[in-house]
């Protein structure tokens, strides 16, 4: 990614049969007595149709968050056995570079409407995009689409607590842990909102990201599953590191989806292995028989560029 330029959680009924791990995370400002983030790990809240396994998420990614510093965001859904997991999920942040998956979605909806094919310019655009995080495809296809229907979008997809960065500045779109996972779930489902040619065009290109960007949420993916995913990152002088990853995991009788946003960390590292540590447990934990893959790249090796943004 260069420097770059939520949602409405799904509305599901949790019965009672449901079982539920639900930890209060420590509150701000409670005094000098209350434990620092880096000490105290957040528990996030998890509800399950198979018995046992919203706790056992719960508590390892509790674990798996247990002495990292900075701010961290997460949103799980997994079809199969009817679990959902959520940290800070309606918390807004700095998109970086997972907007494009948002961009080409809108793209590909606003070609609906017209009821015509992308282009070849465009589809050149869109693959350079997702595949590679190209900023300059992203900027022309941003300036294309204009915000106003990249809201138009974001209001028919239901992520309504999206907001598109300003003057252009895509990267600085404010996003939710929850309307990533609405996105997510859209493309991996059939729904109203993008056709399944649509759908079946974008997590293609999420699964041909180059081999050094497939950091993030692919870490312990389970051998054999399809991994979908579009990484971002931007530094800038509040709030410094924003490192966000969002994956699907398809086929092979996986259907389950995780999205980590986080900020506050010193270096792009930093929030790479938080979200490695969140996704390993997520991987073990709905997948405890399977060998695991080793499609992900080494975090120390430059993966994409920098998003251009105004300075602070």
């Amino acid at each position: 990614m260069t420097r770059d330029r939520l949602p409405r959680q799904p509305r599901t009924a949790v019965c009672a049969a449901l079982t539920a791990a639900v930890v209060v995370s420590p509150v701000a400002g409670a005094g000098p007595a209350s434990a620092s983030p880096a000490a105290t790990a957040p528990r996030p809240v998890c509800v399950s149709h198979q018995s046992g396994l919203a706790g056992k998420l719960s508590r390892d990614i509790a674990a798996a968050l247990r002495g990292r510093s900075g701010t961290i965001a997460i949103s799980l859904r997994d079809h199969t056995t009817h679990t959902r997991c959520t940290l800070r999920a309606n918390q807004r942040f700095d998109s970086a570079s997972v907007v494009k998956a948002t961009v080409l979605a809108t793209l590909l909806w606003d070609a609906q409407r017209h009821h015509r094919p992308l282009t070849k310019g465009e589809k050149t655009l869109a693959k350079a995009m997702i595949t590679k995080s190209d900023n300059a495809s992203t900027s022309k296809l941003w300036k294309k689409l204009k915000a106003s229907r990249v809201k138009a979008f974001l209001r028919a997809a239901g992520m309504d607590a999206t907001v598109p960065g300003k003057d252009g500045y895509w990267g600085l779109t404010r996003i939710t842990a929850n309307d990533q996972e609405r996105l997510l779930d859209l493309i991996t489902h059939p729904n109203t909102v993008l056709t399944d040619a649509s759908r079946r065009y974008l997590l293609s290109l999420m699964g041909k990201v180059i081999r050094e960007q497939r950091w993030g949420t692919p870490a312990g993916a389970p051998d054999g599953v399809r991994i979908q995913v579009k990484n971002g990152w931007l530094e800038r002088s509040t709030h410094g590191w924003r490192v966000h990853s969002i994956g699907a995991f398809t086929g092979d009788g996986h259907d389950y989806t995780l999205t980590v946003l986080t900020q506050d960390n010193r270096t792009m590292k930093a929030g790479v292995a938080t979200i490695e540590a969140v996704a390993r447990a997520v991987h073990r934990d709905l997948n405890p028989t399977a060998r695991t893959a080793t499609v992900y790249a080494p975090t120390d090796r430059p993966q994409e560029a920098l998003p251009a943004v105004p300075k602070d």
